[in-house]
């Protein structure tokens, strides 16, 4: 694997009203983001990730059994195979956050994560799902109607270009798996998102920031940009960035533009980073017994 590895991540705004039918949402949505990974490819990335359930909008803004629809099997649905042909073509490792389908109707927030061969490593599934309003209208992340809570663990892949781990949206609230991926071996992880203002806008660039230092990795962050109809909850910020595992960033996109982000991962700087501070050899887990207990 080389040491110096050039990361994308692909922040789009969705242009289809909501009360369109769910096979043009993921039409459009495939064809845009196909194209921005293209783009990406061109500028250099080796590794692309793109945002959170990208092939339509944030429709968690809802409680309507209408999304259900979205859900396809992962590796054997029809988005994953066609971009597993992409990758290949590529020769770039493509993070494809999917909303997935198993069996007849369990339905996770997933990512795939595809090799840069077009083979399919594996997939990790969301933990941590929200039921949080936004705004006053009714509105908000209402996920707990459309996802189960991750099964899988915390799976680290082993790529061509890196070792890569995968925290989706809200699981970057949550330190213990940011820390379990890094035990794992995650050289970088990606975290997708749908987030607005006036949510959580204040911590986008302190949470993960600190995941990075505290575990000695590259973190991707990507959220969508724009405002979503007819629900209009509030601005997707975009900004995504890749940050170091000295917490500095590497490469910021805009607030508001379609736009694929660029940015340098340096291996050897992990291991630079990581005999400075040396967390993982000082860390103490049997004292940490309480944090696999539940509340009373």
């Amino acid at each position: 694997m080389p040491d110096k590895v050039q990361i994308g991540l692909i922040q789009a705004s969705h242009d289809v009203d909501g009360n369109e039918p769910v096979e043009v949402h993921k039409r459009e949505s495939i064809e845009k983001h196909i194209k921005l990974v293209r783009e990406a490819a061109e500028k250099g990335a080796q590794i692309i990730c793109l945002q959170e359930i990208f092939y339509g909008p944030y429709f968690c803004s809802e409680q309507n059994s209408k999304w259900y629809e979205a859900a396809e099997e992962i590796p054997n649905g029809p988005t994953t195979i066609r971009f597993q042909e992409l990758a290949k073509e590529l020769s770039v490792v493509i993070v494809l956050p999917i909303y997935e389908r198993e069996g007849i109707a369990t339905y996770y927030n997933t990512a795939a994560v595809i090799d840069a061969d077009g083979s399919y490593l594996g997939k990790y599934r969301k933990h941590h799902i929200p039921q949080v309003a936004a705004g006053d209208k009714g509105y908000g992340f209402w996920e707990k109607y459309y996802f189960k809570p991750g099964n899988l663990g915390y799976p680290v892949f082993d790529t061509a270009y890196a070792k890569v781990g995968v925290y989706i949206c809200y699981d970057r609230h949550f330190p213990e798996g940011a820390r379990v991926l890094g035990l794992n071996g995650a050289e970088i992880v990606f975290n997708p998102s749908a987030t607005v203002a006036g949510t959580s806008e204040y911590l986008w660039k302190l949470e993960q920031p600190a995941h990075a230092v505290a575990n000695g990795y590259y973190l991707g962050a990507i959220n969508r940009v724009g405002y979503e109809g007819p629900w209009n909850m509030g601005e997707f910020y975009g900004q995504s960035y890749l940050v170091d595992p000295r917490g500095d960033f590497v490469a910021t996109g805009s607030r508001d533009q379609d736009e694929v982000i660029i940015g340098e991962m340096d291996k050897t700087f992990i291991r630079e980073v990581r005999d400075t501070w040396q967390f993982y050899r000082d860390r103490r887990p049997e004292t940490y017994e309480k944090m696999g207990q539940l509340l009373p």
